[in-house]
């Protein structure tokens, strides 16, 4: 599906000397407005920015769609960056892609109840020499007592290629509404290679003996630690919209990455 229409664009550029040098042009290229008044937001930097920019905006409730040109290191959630491209007509072109965040509600060992978005993926991870220890549960039934190693991770596809797939996690297609449950070195059970499980499932991990084995959770790019237990949900009220040029969708690339070699 592509976008028509006379779209106000906002420039939002990460505080790189990479990206603000790349971003010199492309200011003068076009006419800009605020990001509270634009319809479509122009991301440049890399994948690392782009996530911040989505996490601000879920954070101030004001979600726009971003177009991400790639002036940063991987780029796999951006578009190309190329010299003398017709901003406009790029973005006016461009093919939206729906993404759905999780939401983390984490409970730590002296009570705090806080909430974060994840985008690309929530870990668990052991913080000091002790292996982690973790109680699994899917919509409030245990499926595995105890799993022993450095933590576990849940991705969603549009994180599936990121951490998730470095840790032997599978690949998810864009719109399977599936998340992936990726055990980090396990230990005990060994053989355990994760789970594939829909995106309407209540997931909750609960730390076993959390004092002597302590664990944080980090959503994307936030971090509590100390932790006592996690409950993770898609949100069923926030969606994110990411736009790609055509033929060079997000989808694309997950596919692309499924028969790399």
């Amino acid at each position: 599906m592509s976008m028509a229409g006379d779209l106000k664009l906002a420039l939002v550029v990460s505080d790189s000397r990479k990206a603000q040098e790349g971003a010199t042009a492309l200011k003068a290229s076009h006419s800009w407005v605020k990001p509270a008044d634009a319809d479509v937001l122009v991301v440049v930097g890399g994948d690392g920015f782009l996530l911040h920019t989505l996490h601000e905006m879920l954070d101030w409730d004001r979600v726009k769609p971003c177009y991400g040109l790639n002036l940063g290191t991987v780029g796999f959630l951006m578009n190309g960056h190329h010299a003398g491209q017709d901003i406009g007509a790029l973005v006016a072109a461009a093919h939206r892609v729906a993404v759905h965040p999780l939401e983390m509600h984490v409970t730590t060992q002296d009570d705090r109840e806080l909430c974060y978005h994840a985008i690309n993926e929530v870990s668990l991870l052991r913080e000091t020499r002790q292996t982690a220890k973790i109680e699994i549960l899917i919509n409030g039934k245990v499926r595995m007592e105890e799993l022993a190693g450095d933590g576990i991770l849940v991705a969603t596809p549009a994180g599936s290629t990121a951490y998730n797939l470095s840790a032997n996690g599978p690949i998810l297609p864009l719109g399977s509404r599936m998340l992936a449950l990726t055990p980090i070195s396990p230990f005990r059970p060994r053989r355990w290679r994760g789970a594939i499980i829909p995106e309407s499932a209540e997931i909750e991990f609960r730390i076993h003996e959390p004092e002597k084995r302590p664990v944080a959770a980090v959503a994307d790019q936030k971090e509590v630690r100390e932790i006592k237990s996690v409950r993770i949900l898609a949100s069923a009220e926030k969606e994110l919209t990411l736009l790609f040029e055509p033929g060079f969708s997000l989808e694309e690339r997950i596919f692309a990455e499924q028969f790399q070699v």
